[in-house]
């Protein structure tokens, strides 16, 4: 199998996730903008989970959110005006990360590709970074919404 393929076989499924999640969680419906190779660390948003990837792939996910789109999606989840980045939103971004990982690994068993996950971090604050563990190549695809941007990042081993 040559890897450009096995790339899209692994990514395709947590972008579906995503927007899987986002729309049956919180009533988001985010659009996918066009795909690009990540060179830097810096985050494209004010509040990001990273979860670690192992088992038939090793690697790792990250959804970063604009403060106005997570704001909006925890509104959604909680049916509560969120005024600012605290510990209930930042726990909200770990749920989400850890929903839209599983959807992933769900659909990738049906390919026969076995993942296990980690526990998610949470990183905010602006020019925040985040650090894949891995030495293949980081695939970046911004999504934009109704309230804003986030971006997810997947990342796995050559």
């Amino acid at each position: 199998m040559k890897k450009k393929t096995m790339d899209a076989k692994i990514i395709n499924p947590f972008l579906e996730a995503a927007i899987n999640v986002l729309k049956t969680m919180a009533m988001v419906d985010p659009k996918p903008g066009k795909a690009f190779l990540k060179k830097d660390h810096l985050a494209h948003g004010d509040v990001s989970g990273i979860i670690g990837i192992t088992g038939d792939a090793q690697g790792s996910m990250s959804i970063s959110f604009s403060a106005s789109c997570i704001k909006a999606i925890v509104k959604n989840l909680f049916g509560m005006p969120i005024e600012e980045i605290n510990d209930e939103v930042r726990d909200a971004v770990g749920e989400i990360t850890n929903m839209i990982c599983g959807d992933a690994r769900r659909r990738l068993e049906a390919e026969n590709i076995h993942l296990q996950a980690g526990t998610p971090t949470i990183v905010s604050g602006a020019n925040h970074t985040i650090t894949h563990i891995h030495n293949g190549p980081k695939i970046a695809v911004p999504f934009d919404t109704d309230a804003g941007k986030f971006v997810i990042e997947v990342a796995f081993n050559s």
